[in-house]
């Protein structure tokens, strides 16, 4: 069976604005994320889901311009952007990806989609328990489940993070956890900032002009015969983004 892949993108990031479309060797980091997915088995197609807003009309264009259909949704309600983008263009199988994730392993998209149809789950993902670097993150949820959490989810953290109903409700769902044999999870390779982005820069000078099919255990290679690397960006936490909006929900409620 095949999934449809949903890449969330949009311009206007409150920590690295742009970042989407930052180049790198002449190509926009989006770009390089969708070149990889595309090369996953289990994927049947691609859908950008971006914004509206006006800033965001380069994200649209880039995704023309690869042969990948685009949704334009809410900025800041993204579980209905998701819903309405699935609706559209998906079928029973949804992966949900994330646009800041340029070296996100096309192997390891396929190990969890065949994990999701032999668990016969209706949500899968692989960084619930984190065991894979930060920015090989993805989840597959049914469109069953997923009419569910578009029709119950009400708290605000719930609309902007998209999955985050089912982990919050973890009875109502049939959930499955993948996690590698090896614990990676203490290396970053998002682009949440601007040493992440330094970072990301490196590994692909580094590496992609000899091999632009790389994969994970290449990065993790380079980054152990050059540990100065590093240091770019392993100060900054995983989560950032979430763990900042349960907190500000938090502060809400409590001022209520």
């Amino acid at each position: 069976m095949k999934i449809t892949a949903i890449i969330q993108a949009r311009m206007t990031s409150s920590r690295l604005p742009g970042k989407i479309l930052m180049p790198v060797l002449e190509k926009p980091l989006l770009q390089y994320m969708i070149e990889r997915v595309q090369r996953a088995s289990c994927v049947e197609s691609i859908v950008l889901a971006t914004t509206v807003n006006k800033e965001d009309d380069p994200t649209a264009e880039l995704g023309n311009k690869l042969g990948v259909e685009v949704f334009r949704g809410s900025e800041d309600d993204v579980l209905d952007r998701f819903f309405k983008t699935a609706q559209q263009y998906g079928g029973k199988h949804l992966m949900r990806l994330t646009g800041d994730c340029p070296l996100i392993d096309p192997d390891l998209l396929d190990e969890l989609a065949d994990f999701y149809f032999a668990g016969g789950y209706d949500y899968a993902l692989n960084c619930l328990e984190p065991t894979l670097p930060d920015g090989l993150d993805a989840e597959i949820i049914s469109m069953k489940a997923l009419e569910e959490v578009h029709a119950k989810a009400t708290r605000p953290s719930q609309r902007e993070h998209v999955t985050l109903y089912v982990k919050d409700n973890p009875d109502d769902f049939k959930i499955g956890s993948w996690k590698n044999s090896t614990d990676n999870s203490h290396l970053r390779w998002t682009v949440d900032n601007r040493e992440d982005f330094e970072l990301i820069k490196i590994i692909l000078e580094h590496l992609y002009l000899r091999n632009p099919l790389f994969k994970m255990q290449d990065v993790i290679e380079l980054l152990q015969n050059n540990p100065e690397m590093l240091a770019t960006n392993a100060h900054i936490a995983r989560n950032e983004g979430l763990v900042k909006s349960l907190a500000d929900e938090k502060k809400s409620y409590d001022a209520k």
